[in-house]
């Protein structure tokens, strides 16, 4: 089920926050965390019910081996405990995710001909799977403990944040379901989770979904692309990224604060960063927590010598870059961004400094142009892309400009003619957006200093009306592909 849905935004969600405080008001708190985990489990199965006993396994396995590593007898170390789940949840991602993928490439090498198996990835795996692996780590570092089943259900299950994150620790969530404060309505808190959850409903349904079409357009249909189009279809995957990410983080934490359950800050206007590491403090922020505490830091993190210091920045990035995705586009972008992650360390060990205008630009192109790879579903694609946006597959301005510029047809310059016949709407709402990103509040700023009066009503009224308006066609968040 998707929260971009009628049937989420006017069934599922309202049927479940009801019934969840009427059953806590009979001081029946049990079985409210049991209705819980039946309304996220049925919630996962409206997608495909053939991954509900490969959820309920991974959750009873990981349950089991947590409660094993919290005892003080044992059969075994609790270091061996924690390598057999950590090759339970590695070995349950990668025939999921990656034996295809490992098929494909173990074929190209030996020109082998093995068929490939097909594997339909299974929703929200990336995230459960990472989720279990902190709370395995966790619990054997002896920072988090938990001996009631249902409990680990409710952590692991929660629907708001299930599919795409944010990824949260044990120990972060788990105190919220016992508060008995939180098991009361508290109409400040459904006011502002029903604000932030229309905000990134607008954000998925409005914007996000119309940069979608010029991106799918240039990325996939379009055979080449001049100057201003590649830097139109590269920006437009950058803005459709960021908001349909955002916008299911947004509707997210919104969804949960209607129960109560504050959930991790996960975007904080990360194309305004200064530097890559910047950005990644900014951008997808629990899976960059998750990637410096459970093999960063792990590796060696900033320990040791300088070599070995980039060498697992690299290792760190690469893991990252291929968890999105198999293949080798993904493993590429990973590169990309473990590199520019040396030289920013490079760089500030050599105590070196630029102007913040400049230092802005440079990280803004670099994560554009590493997006590409992200977006590419083929080498080619990527390099279609980036051909034209270096201006490689020619240069075409638009006919008014002639009168003005006509000197340079003679380097090859042409006038007209663009594959894409409306090029000047996408570049006027993405300079609008980009403005947006750059100069207003974000999201969690608003959320901060909200306020439950009129002007606020107005405004959830007036995006929730038009995001909801426009649900003419209901579209997946990129992350679920993830």
């Amino acid at each position: 089920m998707l929260f971009n849905s009628y049937e989420y935004i006017f069934i599922f969600l309202p049927v479940s926050l009801i019934v969840y405080f009427l059953i806590n008001s009979q001081g029946w708190y049990k079985a409210a965390k049991i209705w819980l985990v039946i309304a996220s489990l049925f919630f996962y199965s409206w997608w495909n019910i053939d991954f509900l006993p490969l959820i309920i396994i991974s959750i009873s396995v990981n349950y089991l081996l947590g409660k094993s590593l919290n005892q003080s007898k044992l059969l075994i170390s609790r270091k061996s405990l924690l390598i057999i789940g950590l090759v339970f949840n590695i070995g349950l991602l990668g025939y999921f995710k990656y034996i295809d993928f490992l098929i494909t490439n173990i074929n190209h090498i030996f020109s082998g001909a093995v068929p490939l198996l097909h594997v339909v990835l299974p929703l929200a795996i990336s995230f459960y799977t990472f989720q279990q692996i902190a709370y395995l780590v966790d619990t054997y570092r002896g920072q988090a403990k938990e001996r009631d089943f249902l409990n680990y259900a409710v952590f692991v299950l929660f629907f708001p944040q299930l599919i795409a994150g944010p990824i949260v620790h044990h120990r972060e969530m788990m105190w919220q379901y016992e508060d008995q404060k939180k098991k009361l309505i508290d109409f400040k808190n459904i006011a502002t989770g029903l604000f932030i959850f229309f905000i990134g409903l607008f954000k998925k349904v409005v914007i996000a979904d119309t940069f979608a079409v010029w991106a799918t357009y240039g990325f996939d249909t379009a055979p080449v692309l001049s100057l201003i189009e590649g830097w139109i279809v590269s920006l437009s995957y950058t803005f459709q990224l960021y908001f349909d990410f955002s916008g299911y983080t947004d509707m997210a934490i919104g969804a949960a604060l209607l129960f109560n359950i504050s959930l991790p800050m996960n975007f904080f206007s990360p194309y305004r960063a200064l530097s890559i590491q910047d950005f990644w403090r900014r951008w997808h922020m629990t899976l960059s927590r998750f990637l410096r505490q459970y093999i960063y830091i792990p590796l060696g993190g900033n320990r040791g010598s300088q070599g070995r210091l980039y060498t697992n920045i690299m290792i760190t990035f690469l893991i990252g870059g291929i968890w999105h995705g198999a293949g080798w586009t993904f493993v590429f972008w990973g590169f990309l961004h473990g590199v520019a992650l040396v030289i920013n360390r490079w760089w500030q060990k050599h105590g070196l400094h630029m102007n913040n205008i400049t230092a802005w630009l440079l990280t803004f192109n670099f994560v554009n142009i590493a997006w590409v790879f992200f977006r590419a579903t083929s080498w080619e694609d990527a390099i279609k892309v980036l051909k034209a946006m270096f201006g490689f597959s020619g240069v075409i301005l638009p006919e008014s400009t002639f009168p003005y510029l006509s000197s340079l047809s003679k380097l090859n310059v042409s006038f007209g003619g663009f594959i894409m016949e409306d090029y000047l709407y996408p570049a006027v709402i993405m300079c609008v957006v980009f403005l947006a990103v750059i100069w207003l509040p974000n999201s969690m700023q608003m959320q901060k200093y909200f306020k439950p009066n009129l002007l606020t009503a107005v405004f959830t009224g007036a995006i929730a009306l038009t995001a909801i308006l426009m649900l003419t066609k209901v579209s997946e968040f990129l992350y679920f592909n993830f």
